[in-house]
């Protein structure tokens, strides 16, 4: 049973025990504008306990605030599940995020008042298709506007992430933030601190994803955040880079050409590498000298890579995420060179992990400046023409054999193996005989 489904029957299964049910919040909005929803929830008044009644094997992980999480387990793939939550008004937010008290309602409308934009906050029942709108979300819905409920002040004073949420329903549809709205959130851009790491990630990720991040960042910028979340991206704005590569413009003008242009569904961990791959220019940047000199930035990506690690550091990333995103940005510049490089440093450099959002990065960097995609071209005919075996190939001595010709374990070992495989890359090498005399003179020469 898929969640749209489950959510139908939790209606059902709730209107014949004498509750009102509907869907609620986002899958409604999607609904009424012809897109797949991610996720169902649904509104009723029955009350937590009522709800477990009904759905017995339910999950109770919000029932504190009224919210019961419904789960159907077909047997194939992932459950579906529906988050069912009790008519409420929510009292106070000491926190910035939960509510202090919560006071079930009898209402839909009462209920609705609590959310946080108004084309959020529309209810369907599915079993005649009527639409419930107390706050006028199906206007802001057909006229492209993002409002929030009530006094826009109050509600993300409530929550601070709803202002980043605010900014990521614009670009996602390609809609309006209403004025009041948009001027509370340039109020209230320096408390955004006040929300976790973790979930200002998940929101900046997803504004990076979701296939609007150029206008995301941009609206970033105009709602006063960016300077707030990453004043390292927010620097780029003026940092002028040279014509003869950079026609476009400025820093800021080069990544945002970028996030333009990434793919759509798209990497979280390649959206975020586009973002940082020039982060080290601003404090980079060297004006030209002499009479034949240039804009100089040199060490970005050195000194980019220690910016990002900081600032997956700061948002909490994972260890892998965080050495993927660091290893895009320090990576990028190297494919001016892969026209030099030799075999081995060839192969090398193309069996990076998740090479393929490098080589993204890269056809991204060069079609948002110069436009000239010949390197991104010999890779790709590269890696075309090149079997796996040959770039990754079986190692021709190990360790033990290394013992077996009398030679003690230390740190001669790596570099002799090293030079063994750096040989075979190279097309010198592919017997284990021919390996095992390769090493002998090693030895010899040492």
């Amino acid at each position: 049973m898929d969640a749209r489904a489950l959510a139908d029957r939790i209606c059902r299964t709730l209107r014949e025990a004498g509750h009102q049910a509907y869907l609620v919040g986002g899958c409604v909005r999607d609904i009424l504008l012809g897109r797949a929803a991610a996720d169902y929830d649904v509104s009723t008044d029955a009350t937590p306990d009522r709800v477990q009644q009904l759905f017995p094997h339910s999950l109770t992980v919000g029932a504190q605030f009224g919210v019961i999480i419904v789960r159907e387990d077909s047997g194939a793939g992932e459950p579906a599940e529906v988050e069912v939550a009790t008519f409420r008004s929510d009292i106070g937010y000491s926190d910035g995020r939960h509510p202090d008290r919560v006071v079930y309602a009898s209402s839909p409308e009462e209920d609705v008042k609590r959310r946080d934009f108004t084309i959020n906050a529309l209810l369907l029942n599915p079993e005649n298709g009527e639409v419930l709108d107390f706050v006028g979300g199906r206007d802001d819905l057909r006229a492209g506007i993002i409002r929030a409920i009530g006094q826009p002040l109050d509600r993300f004073k409530e929550d601070k992430l709803r202002m980043a949420r605010a900014v990521r329903f614009a670009a996602r549809f390609r809609y309006a933030i209403e004025a009041r709205t948009f001027g509370a959130i340039q109020t209230l851009a320096p408390q955004i601190h006040q929300v976790s790491a973790e979930r200002l990630r998940d929101e900046l990720s997803k504004i990076l994803t979701d296939g609007a991040a150029r206008r995301g960042f941009e609206l970033l910028d105009e709602t006063r955040l960016l300077s707030e979340l990453l004043p390292e991206i927010a620097q780029m704005k003026g940092v002028a880079q040279p014509p003869e590569f950079h026609p476009e413009g400025d820093v800021w003008t080069h990544t945002l050409m970028m996030l333009e242009r990434l793919p759509h569904p798209c990497a979280m961990t390649l959206a975020w590498g586009v973002l940082l791959h020039d982060v080290g220019k601003p404090p980079t940047y060297r004006p030209p000298s002499g009479p034949n000199g240039r804009i100089r930035f040199d060490e970005h990506a050195e000194i980019g890579t220690r910016m990002a690690e900081e600032i997956c550091r700061r948002y909490r990333f994972s260890n892998h995420d965080t050495a993927q995103i660091a290893a895009l940005v320090a990576n990028h510049m190297r494919f001016k060179d892969v026209l030099e490089m030799k075999p081995s440093t060839l192969k090398r450099f193309v069996r990076m992990d998740r090479f393929s959002e490098h080589l993204e990065l890269h056809r991204l960097d060069c079609s948002s400046s110069h436009g000239n995609l010949d390197n991104h071209q010999f890779v790709r005919q590269f890696l075309t023409k090149t079997s796996p075996q040959e770039v990754r190939p079986p190692r021709l001595v190990s360790g033990e054999d290394l013992i077996e010709l009398g030679l003690a374990p230390g740190p001669t070992f790596r570099r002799i193996l090293e030079a063994v495989e750096e040989a075979q890359l190279n097309g010198k090498l592919d017997t284990r005989e021919s390996a095992l005399q390769f090493v002998k003179d090693f030895v010899k020469r040492e």
